[in-house]
């Protein structure tokens, strides 16, 4: 699909109608599993909200007809700057699970990231011609932690994305009140025997399984084990951000994990500018949490991120048709980042990093460069 394109009035338009008609498919608490938040769900909202806050300001008179979205990320050449986000479960949704997904992104040229709680083996998730990026918790078995890295660095990923703001689960209340557990067929793999988890509530199973005393300490023994690139997701702080590119971060993921842990926590899109001005060039900067248009992927290039990670989107068209779901979902998403760089006079993906953007916050909106 490509922008301007006519298509079927029954083909989805938006990634909402991709949410919705997934919805209409899924049982209820499969689909409060996928959309919830933590606690009251302010920070889900506000994730939404402050994206609609950051207003572009397009540049005229630039002779731009058509946009490359082309670009790379983390070393990877991408055909946008968009990577799939790490998620656990896939198979909740639909019985093909995260290798369905894995094709897709190789086939739209676009980075997938493999989870820690995938629910098959690393090893079918690596796809020829595509490029995997590897998501790790920090697990009680330092062992298994140990031999995931390992694993990653065989199956040839391109970068290790430590996740570092999930000591343990946020209080989903979706899920608590609907009795949502791990279905077996689902349950991670990659585990050991005993921390699988299936018939366990998602809390529980994190509990079990993930170390919540991660410390800068432990990421120094990481940055130590691994020659792939490591980046590190859900920092929010500048102060945070600075101190991991000075223990040797390749790149940063700023997040909130789509308002899934803390309630309340800044929207990533406005914490995105003051982390940014904090490390400047040190370190290659990813954003996900909230993003749902192409435009949404313009403003946080603009703000600037190099590149961002689509999560729940992709589960909605993994959810409605399998791979080919996943597929229409990327193009979707290309085909509106296109026309909006279009509109926005920016031709490439450095130009549109360029462009000016104005917003009311608590913290800083980038204002024009």
């Amino acid at each position: 699909m490509t922008a301007g394109t006519a298509v079927p009035a029954t083909d989805p338009l938006t990634l909402d109608d991709v949410e919705d008609r997934a919805r209409a498919l899924l049982a209820p608490e499969v689909y409060d599993f996928v959309a919830g938040g933590s606690g009251g769900e302010a920070t889900l909202r506000a994730n939404r909200a402050a994206f609609d806050r950051c207003h572009l300001v397009p540049r005229v008179l630039s002779g731009v007809d058509t946009a490359d979205t082309t670009t790379t990320l983390l070393g990877v050449p991408a055909s946008m700057p968009v990577a799939v986000a790490p998620m656990a479960f896939h198979a909740v949704v639909h019985p093909d699970g995260e290798p369905a997904v894995s094709r897709a992104a190789a086939a739209a040229g676009l980075p997938f990231t493999a989870a820690t709680l995938a629910g098959c083996p690393l090893d079918e998730l690596s796809v020829p011609g595509g490029a995997l990026f590897f998501q790790l918790y920090w697990l009680r078995d330092r062992d298994r932690t140990a031999w995931l890295i390992d694993e990653a660095e065989r199956l040839g990923a391109r970068a290790l994305m430590l996740t570092v703001d999930v000591p343990f689960m946020g209080r989903r209340l979706r899920d608590l009140r609907n009795g949502f557990a791990v279905p077996a067929h689902a349950a991670p793999v990659n585990l050991s025997d005993t921390q699988r988890g299936g018939g366990q509530s998602v809390g529980a199973h994190a509990a079990s399984v993930i170390d919540p005393t991660l410390s800068w300490s432990d990421l120094e023994w990481v940055r130590r084990r691994t020659r792939l690139p490591l980046v590190l997701k859900g920092v929010l702080d500048p102060a945070d951000a600075r101190r991991a590119v000075d223990l040797g971060a390749d790149g940063l993921v700023v997040s909130n994990h789509g308002g899934r842990q803390l309630d309340g926590a800044v929207p990533s899109i406005l914490a995105l500018p003051a982390i940014r001005d904090a490390i400047g060039d040190a370190c290659e900067i990813l954003l996900d949490s909230g993003v749902r248009s192409g435009t949404d992927v313009l403003r946080a290039l603009a703000l600037g991120a190099h590149g961002v990670l689509l999560g729940r989107p992709v589960l909605w068209g993994l959810a409605v048709d399998g791979e080919t779901g996943v597929t229409a979902v990327l193009d979707l998403l290309r085909a509106e980042l296109a026309t909006s760089m279009a509109l926005a006079g920016a031709p490439h993906v450095a130009a549109a990093r360029r462009l000016g953007v104005r917003g009311a916050s608590a913290t800083r909106v980038r204002e024009e460069r």
